[in-house]
């Protein structure tokens, strides 16, 4: 059973448990200059949001309004439950991808980690329809990835597994060869630090990253054969005290990553041996620097420990990350969405079941619009927006 460092797991531990401590709303101000966002395309607006409750997992939708201001339309059972893990204060599920929207289907996804399911609905503007409630393939499912017609679910618990699915319409069809144990120690605690926080692929579909937290600071990158299939073992790149937590990709052969050990963004190359490199570093200067979202070039980092929104832009294929500054947000900031064209940020805080809008200006600038209620939404977690 494979360990490693985790020195910094206890300080990240400590970082959210000033959460209960920090419940009071600060206005949001602004995360300066960036580059150029398009203009939102024409066709269905709507936010979903997954309010993990373990007495029944719901997902909440909102109509995007032209403004960008929230307009609640409906719920919808997913047929699980939600789940907690021990001590997480704001982010229950601790992880990136726990509701995953496939567009090129039209279909959302979401874990039900109390009941070890995933749904599957199809989606028509603001209005979803439940299709599949399946197996994830291990306990705790948090995170979901989707890449043309593969899907993998990360599943959290007994040292975290992973399991992959082929798409068949609106179904997920289960392979059982495609499960891959992660073989971290399950033992670790506190929980929410030491479970792993996210799978996804790369953006050419090559590769399938899993990242590890404080249980073992570790990329565990897979092979992704043309069937879909993962290759039979990962390849493994420590980074010592990091707590590698939320990416998304970057290119066909990147990802920026978040660092919630030094609180810091990173940009990292997945090389075609599935060999992780760190190529560039930007320090946040917040606590608990979890959960990323890209428009474009430019990139927001959900800090849930202070409250708040660190904005970057990225240069030179990401070798280069520039600050803009921080915007505040509702207590517990976690996950996070970008309407489609970029006009609006939508930022998921956990500890009331808050969603803070914010418009985004030319230069990358967030100043806040409003905020939405998520009903029964205290230790919510998965946003997603089009």
């Amino acid at each position: 059973m494979r360990t490693g460092p985790r020195r910094l797991g206890t300080a990240v531990a400590t970082a959210l448990a000033t959460l209960t401590a920090l419940v009071a709303t600060a206005p949001a101000t602004s995360a300066a200059t960036g580059a150029g966002v398009a203009k939102d395309a024409g066709g269905s607006h709507a936010v979903f949001v997954q309010t993990n409750d373990p007495a029944g997992n719901q997902i909440v939708a909102y109509h995007r309004e032209g403004n960008g201001r929230l307009i609640r339309t409906g719920t919808f059972d997913t047929g699980g439950k939600g789940g907690q893990l021990q001590g997480s204060v704001a982010d229950h599920l601790a992880s990136q991808g726990a509701l995953t929207y496939d567009s090129a289907h039209g279909l959302l996804f979401a874990v039900n980690a109390g009941s070890n399911t995933v749904s599957v609905f199809s989606v028509r503007g603001d209005r979803l329809e439940l299709r599949q409630v399946i197996r994830s393939g291990g306990r705790f499912p948090v995170s979901v990835a989707v890449h043309c017609d593969t899907v993998y679910v990360l599943n959290a618990l007994d040292g975290g597994s992973i399991q992959g699915y082929t798409l068949d319409g609106d179904h997920l069809r289960r392979h059982a060869d495609w499960r891959r144990r992660l073989g971290l120690d399950p033992h670790a605690t506190p929980q929410f630090t030491n479970t792993p926080g996210q799978v996804g692929f790369t953006g050419d579909g090559s590769h399938l990253v899993v990242t590890t937290k404080a249980n073992g600071n570790n990329l565990e990158v897979f092979g992704v054969a043309p069937s879909g299939a993962p290759s039979d073992h990962p390849r493994t790149t420590n980074f010592p005290d990091a707590v590698p937590f939320g990416f998304v990709p970057n290119g066909p052969h990147g990802i920026f990553l978040t660092e919630a050990g030094p609180n810091a963004l990173t940009t990292v190359d997945i090389h075609r041996d599935g060999a992780a490199e760190q190529v560039a570093f930007a320090a946040t200067g917040q606590q608990a620097t979890c959960w990323v979202v890209a428009i474009r070039d430019l990139l927001y980092t959900s800090n849930a420990g202070s409250n708040s929104v660190s904005g970057f832009r990225a240069t030179d294929r990401g070798r280069h990350l520039t600050a803009l500054g921080q915007a505040s947000t509702d207590p517990g900031t976690i996950d996070a969405a970008a309407s489609e064209g970029g006009r609006f940020l939508y930022v998921l805080t956990g500890v009331n079941g808050v969603v803070d809008e914010f418009s985004v200006a030319h230069d990358g600038t967030l100043t806040q619009i409003g905020s939405a209620v998520v009903p029964h939404g205290a230790g919510s977690e998965g946003i997603v927006a089009f």
